[in-house]
């Protein structure tokens, strides 16, 4: 299975929805995209383009700085940003 990572971090709505729809652009059904995003509007837009668009929303997880609530430092993330990450399967 493909990962894809969209950093839209700083971006403001519509920005995430229209980068990760250009990453989706052409990748096979079954490709997981994970979306960073310091805009709130993209916990709720993401889910909704989600639906609108038949892939399936996978989860979404509130990211902080400090570590606390959903939890910093995965692998590969950075740790220095506070937002979320909202994960995608296309359908």
């Amino acid at each position: 299975m493909s990962h894809t990572l969209v950093d839209a971090r700083g971006l403001r709505c519509p920005l995430p929805v229209i980068r990760l729809a250009a990453a989706a652009r052409g990748l096979p059904a079954g490709t997981v995209l994970t979306v960073l995003s310091t805009d709130p509007a993209a916990k709720l837009d993401v889910p909704a383009w989600c639906r609108m668009r038949g892939h399936e929303h996978v989860e979404t997880r509130e990211h902080r700085a400090d570590g606390s609530a959903g939890g910093a430092g995965r692998a590969g993330e950075e740790t220095s940003w506070n937002g979320w990450a909202v994960k995608v399967r296309l359908g």
